[in-house]
């Protein structure tokens, strides 16, 4: 396995695939690193030479934020909003959605899947007596 920014890059998958596995790339972010590096994207990890292995580690860590430099830097973001005492911060803290969405209904995968209302959610088995 390919080894990229401390990651390990799945050997059988197309290069333009394995290299979103760092945190920090996306599809588009890994076609343009590719396209700097002049490898074509259907490429499988396993058959990059040690050359341009090399290459894609030089252009990623030479010019893009990944991993925990990317972690950190969102990490802090989040926290200078929490400190100053914003709207968002706040909404942060309590672990609620934080872009303005609706928070009567859909919002399980901010909150995770808590019902509090009391009609809702799975009834425990009655006892026969």
């Amino acid at each position: 396995m390919p080894r990229i920014a401390g990651v390990n890059i799945p050997d059988q998958k197309q290069i333009e695939i394995s290299l979103t596995y760092i945190y920090g790339i996306g599809r588009s972010l890994s076609l343009k690193i590719l396209d700097r590096a002049q490898i074509k994207p259907s490429t499988k990890a396993s058959e990059l030479s040690a050359k341009e292995l090399n290459d894609l580690k030089e252009i990623i860590e030479k010019n893009y934020k990944i991993e925990g430099t990317l972690r950190r830097e969102k990490m802090m973001s989040i926290k200078r909003l929490k400190d100053i005492g914003s709207w968002r911060g706040g909404r942060h803290i309590k672990g609620l959605p934080v872009r303005g969405q609706r928070t009567k209904t859909n919002t399980r995968t901010v909150r995770g899947n808590v019902r509090k209302t009391v009609g809702s959610g799975r009834k425990p088995p009655t006892e026969t007596t």
